[in-house]
Parts: C-alpha cells; structure tokens; sequence
C-alpha cells in the first residue's frame, strides 16, 4: 500500500512525497452509550475491516462514563491488528466511523455518544500533531480501555513509560470495575456466526 507524507519546502510550498509502508500494529478502544450500544459496536466492527486487519477483538465491558457522569453506562471494547494507513489517515477513517453511526462531532467533551472509536497505540510510535497523540494521552487512567484491551495484549508495551497494559491496569484503583458482558452476543464478524 502506498501513502503520502506531506512537508513544507524552503519557499513554504506542500510538497507530497509517495512513501511505501509496511503495515503497522495497532490497538483501537471502542465505546458506545447511546442507542443499541452492541450494535453500534458490531457497525464499527464491520467498518474496520475495511482498513484494519483485525486480529482479535476484545469482549465486551459494561462501564460506568467517566468525567461527565450523569449519562448512561457505556459498552466497551477493543481491537488489536495491522493496518498500512499512516495515523493521521487511520484517524480520519476511525472519524469516518464514527459519523457514519450517527456520531455528531463537536458534542459534549465526555459527554454521551452512539460511537467512539480511538486510537490507542500505532506499533511502538510516538505522534503529537494537533488532534493526534499517539500513544493515546490518557490510557494511563482509563480502566475501561485497559481491562478490554488487557484482554488482546497485556505486554504490549507503552513507548514513552515502558509500562506494560497489563501494569497500567494494575496500578488503576478501579482496575476491576469494567464488567465482562459473557451474556452479550459476540461482535459479529461480517457473519451470523
């Protein structure tokens, strides 16, 4: 697969440079509270496929929100693959996502949502670039991305703490809190199966 890197030149013209890429791991949290929570995450299921090969995916944990706290309780999971698109490209098509169900952006910061679909780690790499941070800037604190994600690759390791998931997790008060759905039906993969 190809990309393009774009950068200024002396004059402060946008150049774009054709690049190859290997494809890149990744790990996705995903979270709905409004509507049909699991559908919403079967959607977002189906979506990714369509630019992430996705290896595993996680179940699913009922969570109390976060933050803003009188809204309702969120489904939680998420997806670890591979995928060939740069960050920002892979954000765009997680935004794309998002919208198609039914996501209005500029809503309420950690207010309720029918999807939100984040960008956890990209392989070992480090991003800052407006809207994108990569490591994820709170996955430290954040149980109901952890426990999910726990699940898929507990040693997967952070690039700037050297922390394991599984560490990040322990070291969370409320490590526990996140509660496995085993009566939930399993996401589906692209079948009734």
């Amino acid at each position: 697969m190809t990309r393009f890197r774009v950068r200024a030149n002396r004059t402060g013209l946008m150049l774009h440079e054709r690049m190859t890429c290997s494809p890149f791991r990744v790990a996705l949290a995903l979270g709905s509270n409004l509507g049909d929570r699991q559908a919403h995450l079967d959607a977002a299921r189906r979506a990714l496929s369509a630019f992430v090969t996705v290896e595993a995916f996680s179940p699913l944990y009922m969570t109390a929100p976060a933050y803003v706290t009188d809204q309702p309780a969120f489904l939680n999971a998420a997806a670890v693959g591979t995928t060939a698109l740069a960050p920002r490209e892979l954000l765009e098509r997680l935004k794309a996502v998002e919208r198609a169900e039914g996501r209005v952006p500029g809503g309420e910061r950690y207010g309720p949502r029918v999807l939100d679909v984040d960008l956890i780690f990209y392989g070992d790499q480090v991003w800052a670039e407006g809207d994108l941070i990569v490591p994820h800037p709170r996955l430290a604190e954040r149980s109901f991305v952890l426990r999910p994600l726990a699940d898929l690759a507990p040693d997967w390791c952070h690039p700037l703490t050297g922390l394991t998931v599984r560490a990040m997790l322990a070291a969370l008060p409320d490590a526990d809190a996140p509660q496995r759905q085993d009566s939930a039906r399993t996401l589906q993969r692209g079948t009734d199966s």
